[in-house]
């Protein structure tokens, strides 16, 4: 059984996934797009080649970041690295761009720590949550917010459980919710009552093994833009839909897998984050608008790393369509994409606060930055 899909966030809660549409319609129509990328405006303000590691292997959730890697773009599988002219849409900006993946490639360390450990790293994805309880150790600033809504839900059979629409609705029936250990969700939801400490079962190995054997009757986490197509068209012992709902809706408004630097590079890195911030903002905009290239190119990269994490141009269709179907991608409560609304912020650090895991008395301001974020750009 192959691992296709072990990624570990709009108002379809509880809802049996089905399949986005093709990808010309799936992505949003109207877009205010900022003016044309000048040749060569990185060189000799970003560093080169500028480095971010991410938290996963390459999937289309990264869509924006691998957009903005030319055609002649390098995978060097020893390094887990993928390193190529930074472009965007079709225009050389004057560095090299090298994207590294997280997840068994660095031992499944949190990217901040490989950003304070490896001076060669720029930028590292960062998650609200983590970025609060790190904050002491590894703080991380964030600056550009690629997706709006966090992809992580929890799944479940929807024949065995067909009137379950949340995570409330799950409480009430006493389902074993199995996660990877160490979710900080699980110990807010449980501090907030949504879930019972009882029906966590922290023991997921990644792989489909247990909620297949188990014919559905437990729930499992994943991601909205993965899971469910690998479950129905990978999958072939279990061959059908799930239902889901994201962790974003039942009180958990997170934002994941954001672009952040470590603060203390804040005024060295300010002359290229004014420049690079827009540049990733509008690549959010150019990869939805027709994620057909760099789709092609992950499900390459992939290929080529052959590391046994297999992910196939389905997969990469699907999870372009699931994140416009389900606001994963998105503006704001305004018309700019990429921006972080602190009041979420706020949000997470009290309810991290209250679930007992964090006495500190951070900020927002701490944690985010929207300084360089142009809003002009939206979707």
């Amino acid at each position: 059984m192959s691992l296709v899909a072990a990624c570990g966030s709009d108002d379809d809660t509880g809802d049996t996934a089905e399949e986005p549409a093709a990808e010309e319609e799936s992505t949003t129509e109207e877009t205010t797009a900022a003016p044309a990328a000048e040749a060569g405006v990185l060189t000799d303000i970003c560093p080169d080649p500028l480095v971010i590691q991410t938290d996963w292997h390459t999937e289309s959730e990264h869509g924006a970041l691998y957009n903005l890697l030319g055609d002649d773009y390098t995978v060097e599988k020893d390094r887990g690295a993928t390193v190529g002219p930074m472009t965007l849409d079709g225009v050389d900006l004057g560095i090299d761009f090298e994207i590294r993946e997280g997840g068994p490639a660095i031992g499944f360390s949190s990217p901040s720590s490989i950003i304070y450990s490896d001076d060669s790293v720029h930028l590292a994805y960062a998650n609200t949550d983590a970025q609060i309880l790190t904050y002491e150790d590894t703080p991380m600033l964030s600056v550009v917010a690629p997706l709006e809504k966090n992809p992580q839900m929890i799944m479940w059979d929807p024949a065995t459980y067909p009137d379950a629409e949340d995570l409330e609705d799950l409480r009430d029936l006493g389902v074993t919710i199995n996660i990877f250990a160490g979710q900080t969700y699980a110990d807010v939801f449980v501090a907030q009552g949504v879930l019972t400490e009882d029906q966590i079962d922290p023991s997921y190995d990644a792989t489909p093994a247990r909620f297949i054997a188990e014919q559905g009757a437990i729930a499992q986490q994943g991601f909205a833009s993965s899971e469910p197509y690998a479950y129905k068209n990978t999958y072939e012992e279990w061959g059908k839909d799930v239902a889901f709902t994201l962790l974003n809706d039942n009180g958990f408004p997170i934002y994941s897998q954001t672009i952040a630097i470590k603060p203390s590079m804040k005024d060295e890195m300010d002359a290229c984050l004014t420049e690079i911030v827009p540049i990733f903002q509008q690549s959010v905009v150019s990869y939805h608008g027709d994620p057909a290239r760099t789709n092609a190119m992950i499900v390459d990269i992939n290929v080529q790393y052959d590391d046994g994490w297999v992910y196939t141009a389905g997969n990469a269709e699907f999870a372009a369509g699931a994140m416009a179907q389900y606001g994963l991608v998105g503006n704001g409560p305004d018309d700019i994409v990429g921006n972080m609304d602190t009041d979420r912020i706020q949000e997470m650090i009290d309810a991290v606060a209250d679930a007992g895991l964090s006495e500190t008395s951070l900020t927002p301001a701490d944690l985010v930055t929207n300084e360089y974020i142009d809003t002009s750009i939206g979707l």
